[in-house]
């Protein structure tokens, strides 16, 4: 009689474990995934990294001075962007990789080379790369990847908050 809680107890660990490696093994986990952006391949992490107190995303164009017609398309498309952020738009930044602008309010950093010319970038108040976002020159296929940024930093600022 002693031994029956002991082999319930047993029983109630050992399942979820045995769930979950069958799982695992037949490849039952979900292939989507709830963010837009593709996630930046290895570490790219920015030298010199710079941040005013509070802001905790940067959204970033990688425009080397080669690249002409795709990055002046995103810079245009970048302020509108920025301008939907709304009432988070104190705790997000706007940054330039490899060009200078005349806007005062965007930063300036060289270009990397690891990173896509005309692409932008979801990078952390730390300096590193997390996410990137597809240039079209179709104007509703870009604006559906301004909109899907936007979703994921809504998130990204929301689970800021929580913790």
């Amino acid at each position: 009689m002693k031994n029956k809680p002991m082999w319930l107890f047993l029983c109630c660990c050992s399942v979820p474990f045995l769930l979950a490696y069958i799982a695992v093994s037949f490849n039952w986990l979900p292939d989507r995934v709830t963010n837009n952006g593709k996630f930046v391949e290895g570490e790219i992490s920015i030298a010199g990294w710079q941040q005013e107190p509070g802001v905790l995303w940067t959204i970033a164009l990688n425009a080397p001075i080669h690249c002409t017609r795709a990055c002046t398309h995103q810079l245009n498309d970048l302020t509108n962007t920025y301008t939907a952020l709304g009432k988070n738009k104190k705790r997000v930044s706007l940054a330039i990789l490899g060009r200078e602008t005349g806007d005062s309010k965007m930063l300036t950093y060289p270009s990397l080379t690891e990173l896509e010319a005309g692409k932008l970038y979801l990078i952390d108040h730390r300096g590193l790369v997390v996410l990137a976002y597809d240039h079209s020159f179709d104007a509703q296929e870009n604006r559906m990847n301004h909109k899907g940024m936007l979703k994921d930093l809504k998130k990204l600022l929301n689970y800021a908050r929580s913790s």
